[in-house]
C-alpha cells in the first residue's frame, strides 16, 4: 500500500518554531510529527509514502531519510514549485501513486493531525463498502464552530455544511482518507481544494464513505492546540500503561521525559508535560502543561506553565513563563526575568521582564 502525506505548508501558525525547522519535523512528544504518522502507517503494510513538500525541501529530505531505514518504507519526495492546495499534491503525484497500483487505494494525511491512527479500520471498511473514497470523521461537542459532514444510516456521505447555524451533524473532518486511484482523475494539475472541490463532486455521486473515529483527536498546527494534543496523547499513552510516561515523586500526572535528560532533586513535572533530549532542569522549578524541547537548560527555581520552550533555550534562575509563551530556537533569558504570552524570535537574548501579554520579541 501507498500513502501520500501533505506537509506543503510554511507552518506560519506554529512560529516561531518553523523558522528553524519544517512543521513536520517539529517534535511532539519527543517524535517528529510526521513520525508519528509513518510509524502508524507502516503498522498496517504501507511501503511507499509520497511527502507533498514545497516549504524548506533539502532540510525537509535530510530529516526523513533515517526514518525511512527505521520504519523500513521508501519515503519520496513530491515537491511543489508553487503551492497546489491539498488536492493539486495528488494529480502532481499520480505516477508515483498508480505505479503497481492501478486499480488500488493509497491513503492521504494531513500532516498536523495526532490520534490513535485507524488505519486498520479504515482499510476493511473501505474494502467492504467499494466506493472510491474513505474519510474519517471525528464528533465535536460544538460543530458550529466547524464545517461538518452529513452522513446516512449506511454511512455514506451525503454533504458538507459550513459551520451550520442548526444542528444538522456533530461530524468534522479529521484529515484522514482512503482513495481509490481512480479518483485522482478528478484532479486537476494546479490549486485546488479536496475539501471543498472534490470531495462534494464526490458525495454527489454518492461515492464517499465515513468512518468514525472513536479515540482522541488533535489538529496541533497552533501553539494552544499543539499542547492541548500533549495532553491527549499523554492521557492516551496513560490509559495504554505505556512504558514512554514517567513516574516518581517529583512527577505529577502524565510527565513524557527523554532517558538523556537531567532532572535535579527539589523540581515538580506535571502534568501534561514533555521534556526532549539532553534537557538541564535544575533544583527548585516548577514545570507544568508544557513542553520543553531538546538541548534546553532551566536553571534554578524557575517557574513555566502553559508553554512551549523552543531548542537549546538558556532560561535563568528564578524565571516565570506563562500564558501560552513561545520560544524559538537558542533564546536566552536572563535571571528573575517575567514572560506572559510572549512570542520570542530565534537566537535573542532577554533582560528584561515583558508584563504585557501578547507581545512578540523581535
Amino acid at each position: 500500500m501507498k500513502a501520500l502525506i501533505l506537509v506543503g505548508g510554511f507552518g506560519t501558525r506554529l512560529r516561531p518554531l518553523t523558522f528553524s525547522c519544517p512543521k513536520p519535523c517539529v517534535e511532539f512528544c519527543n517524535k517528529p510529527i510526521v513520525c508519528h504518522q509513518i510509524e502508524a502507517l507502516a503498522k498496517v503494510g504501507v511501503t511507499e509514502i509520497v511527502l507533498a513538500i514545497n516549504y524548506q525541501p533539502e532540510m525537509m529530505r535530510e530529516s526523513i531519510e533515517k526514518y525511512a531505514r527505521e520504519y523500513g518504507v521508501n519515503i519520496i519526495c513530491s515537491q511543489e514549485t508553487t503551492p497546489l492546495g491539498t488536492a493539486g499534491p495528488l494529480a502532481l503525484a499520480k505516477d508515483i501513486l498508480t505505479r503497481d497500483n492501478p486499480e488500488g487505494s493509497f491513503f492521504v494525511l494531513n500532516s498536523d493531525i495526532i490520534c490513535d491512527y485507524p488505519f486498520q479500520e479504515m482499510i476493511d471498511f473501505h474494502r467492504a463498502h467499494g466506493k472510491e473514497g474513505t474519510l474519517v470523521v471525528f464528533p465535536v461537542p460544538d460543530p458550529s464552530r466547524y464545517g461538518v459532514i452529513v452522513t446516512n444510516e449506511a454511512n455514506e456521505i451525503l454533504s458538507f455544511v459550513e459551520k451550520p447555524k442548526e444542528f444538522i451533524s456533530n461530524k468534522i473532518n479529521a484529515g484522514l482518507y482512503l482513495l481509490k486511484t481512480s479518483m485522482i482523475d478528478r484532479i486537476e494539475p494546479k490549486p485546488t481544494s479536496i475539501e471543498r472541490e472534490i470531495f462534494p463532486v464526490m458525495a454527489a455521486d454518492r461515492q464517499l464513505c465515513a468512518v468514525t473515529l472513536k479515540s482522541f483527536w488533535m489538529d496541533i498546527g497552533i501553539p494552544k492546540d499543539y499542547l492541548a494534543g500533549t495532553e491527549l496523547y499523554l492521557a492516551h499513552l496513560a490509559k495504554k500503561n505505556s512504558q514512554e510516561l514517567i513516574h516518581g515523586s517529583k512527577f505529577a500526572g502524565n510527565v513524557m521525559i527523554d532517558p538523556t535528560a537531567e532532572i535535579e532533586e527539589g523540581c515538580i513535572i506535571g502534568p501534561n508535560v514533555c521534556i526532549g533530549p539532553n534537557c538541564k532542569v535544575k533544583s527548585g522549578t516548577r514545570i507544568s502543561n508544557s513542553v520543553i524541547l531538546a538541548g534546553t537548560e532551566i536553571n534554578s527555581h524557575s517557574w513555566i506553565n502553559g508553554s512551549i520552550i523552543g531548542w537549546k533555550n538558556k532560561i535563568g534562575r528564578w524565571v516565570r513563563i506563562e500564558g501560552l509563551s513561545v520560544f524559538g530556537e537558542d533564546v536566552v533569558v536572563k535571571d528573575e526575568v517575567f514572560l506572559n504570552a510572549t512570542i520570542i524570535l530565534p537566537h535573542k537574548e532577554i533582560k528584561d521582564s515583558e508584563f504585557a501579554a501578547g507581545k512578540i520579541l523581535l
